[in-house]
This record gives C-alpha cells, sequence and structure tokens, in this order.
C-alpha cells in the first residue's frame, strides 16, 4: 500500500482480495450540486465498472466516486492525489474554469509522473478548461479562450445551440449514437473481439463535443475521430499518451458526455440547462451500448497497466 492512503466512500478494505483489484477515482471537478453534472449523473459507469470480474470471478476494479469540495481552496483529496493509492482517475472537467487550483494541478501532474493512470475528459467552448495547467495530458485540451488550437477551424459547427460557440462538434442527439474511425493501429482501448471488425465502431453522440489533439512533443496519438453530423466536418474523440519514462499512460477525451448517464439512457435525465431534444437510438441498438461499455471497461484496464 502506497504511504498516505485517502480513505473515501466506496474505497476497499485493503485484504489480500483488494490487493489484486485496479483502483480508481471518478471524480468530478465542481461541488456537488443536484442540477449540474456531479459525480451522480455518472453512475451508471461507476456500477458498470464496479460489476467487471475477472476470469477468478474476483472484482477488476475497486471504484470511489466524489464531488471536490469547495470551490477557490486546494481540494483535500485532489491537492494530495499523488500521496493516495488510486492507480488511476477519471476526471470529469464539468466546471467553468474554476475547477482546480494551482494545488490540485501540481498533485494531478505527479500523481500521473509516478507512473498510474490519468483519463481527463470536458465538453465544449470553455467548459473544463481548468485542466489547461496539468502537465502533458492538459495540452490536449483545446478550448474557446485557452490553449486555442492553432490547427482548428475557430467556428460554431453545432448550428442549433447558437448560444454554444467553438469548439462544439455535433455528432448527434443526447441519447443517439455515432460512428467513429479509427486512426492508425488499433489501440487497445478500442479493440473488441465481439465486434465484426474486432474494433469498437460506436460512442454516444453529443451535439457540441470539445476539441482534443495529440502534442507534437509527447509520446501521444489521436486514436479515434468523429464526423459533424451538421457540417460533416471530422473530429478528434481521444488522444492516447503512452507510458514514457516515469509517466503514466493517460487519455484525453473530447466530451464527459461519452459516460453520461443521460447519454447511456436519456430516461435518468439532466441537468435542467440541457435544452437539445434527445433521441433514443443508442437504448435500440445493442451493439452500440455494447461498445460504450467495453470501452469504459477498456480504458479502466489501460490505465491500469492492463492490456484489454
Amino acid at each position: 500500500m502506497r504511504p498516505g492512503r485517502l480513505a473515501l466512500e466506496g474505497s476497499g478494505n485493503g485484504d489480500s482480495n483488494m490487493s489484486r483489484t485496479i483502483k480508481i477515482l471518478l471524480q468530478t471537478t465542481i461541488p456537488a450540486t443536484a442540477d449540474d453534472w456531479s459525480i451522480a449523473r455518472f453512475g451508471l459507469l461507476a456500477k458498470l465498472l464496479r460489476e467487471e470480474r475477472g476470469v477468478d470471478g474476483q472484482p477488476l476494479f475497486e471504484v470511489a466516486t466524489r464531488d471536490r469540495e469547495m470551490l477557490g481552496s486546494p481540494d483535500p483529496v485532489l491537492s494530495r492525489l499523488d500521496s493516495s493509492d488510486f492507480d488511476e482517475m477519471w476526471l470529469f472537467a464539468v466546471d467553468v474554469g474554476d475547477g482546480l487550483t494551482a494545488e490540485d494541478c501540481t498533485a494531478i501532474s505527479n500523481f500521473r509522473r509516478s507512473g498510474r493512470g490519468l483519463m481527463v475528459t470536458r465538453d465544449h467552448m470553455d467548459l473544463g478548461s481548468s485542466i489547461c495547467s496539468l502537465a502533458g495530458v492538459g495540452a490536449a485540451h483545446h478550448f474557446h479562450t485557452l490553449n486555442v488550437d492553432p490547427n482548428g477551424r475557430l467556428e460554431r459547427d453545432d448550428p442549433y445551440s447558437t448560444n454554444i460557440s467553438w469548439p462544439n462538434f455535433h455528432s448527434g442527439a443526447n441519447g443517439d449514437y455515432q460512428n467513429i474511425e479509427l486512426r492508425g493501429p488499433i489501440h487497445p482501448v478500442l479493440s473488441n473481439p465481439s465486434s465484426p471488425t474486432g474494433a469498437i465502431r460506436f460512442l454516444p453522440s453529443h451535439p457540441h463535443e470539445g476539441a482534443v489533439s495529440a502534442p507534437p512533443d509527447q509520446d501521444a496519438r489521436v486514436i479515434a475521430t468523429g464526423r459533424s453530423k451538421a457540417t460533416g466536418r471530422p473530429f478528434n474523440i481521444a488522444v492516447a499518451f503512452e507510458r514514457h519514462g516515469a509517466g503514466g499512460r493517460a487519455i484525453a477525451e473530447s466530451t464527459f458526455h461519452h459516460f453520461a448517464d443521460y447519454n447511456w439512457d436519456t430516461r435518468l435525465g439532466a441537468p435542467s440547462f440541457v435544452d437539445e431534444p434527445p433521441g433514443d437510438a443508442i437504448s435500440r441498438e445493442p451493439a452500440a451500448m455494447a461498445d460504450t461499455r467495453r470501452y469504459a471497461r477498456n480504458i479502466a484496464l489501460w490505465l491500469g497497466g492492463r492490456d484489454p
């Protein structure tokens, strides 16, 4: 056990069985708020990972879930993440730019430098832009006013939600799914032996996904792209960072809606400010939902140091 283990609701009891699991923290960058994208709105993801079993019948993952504490001061967990015993963190950057302090970013960066895994996702425009200061993976995320993509089209892609500016790639309605395109050799997080192609083909769609790219000075590459259903423009969905030196594996994802309850099952509802008409195609297409679950499982295994 690493020193300074943080006791969180949902964490294990430290027995020998738990030592064989991958310890995951699912974390948002906002305080718990009922009418927002708090961690409670990622409950299906947490349930899926908690129920996964290895060939020996034992749990693959031990999952803790939390929102951050009060804004404006270092979070008691995030600012000491590097001294925790988590193997990986999934960071859902759902803030408006104030979700992480300098102390939080330093500890998260050191967490990955220690060899552990990190998945960082955000959404359109400047949503989640507090992640820009994260070492390595922060540079993969482009926003409207911070770390603007020098090679991007700086114009609105989603023509329907006119109050949301670029980047906002329209991959479809919440509750529907999109066809994804693989880039380069099939990455382990996109493998699916049950698929006709041997790879994941579908992910949940969202009316306005954000922008990610592979930083040229790092061991990272774009592994999957989507295509706007409004303009036909291609956009990056996921960037994978390989383990390099002491740095752990990481994923930069274009939108947290690939993992949100509402995008897996719209009957579970969304915050009141979500006003786009939802779809229901993903609930009617078993292959799309199976790919989505497989993608989450693959990411969790890969970030934990195991190839799916």
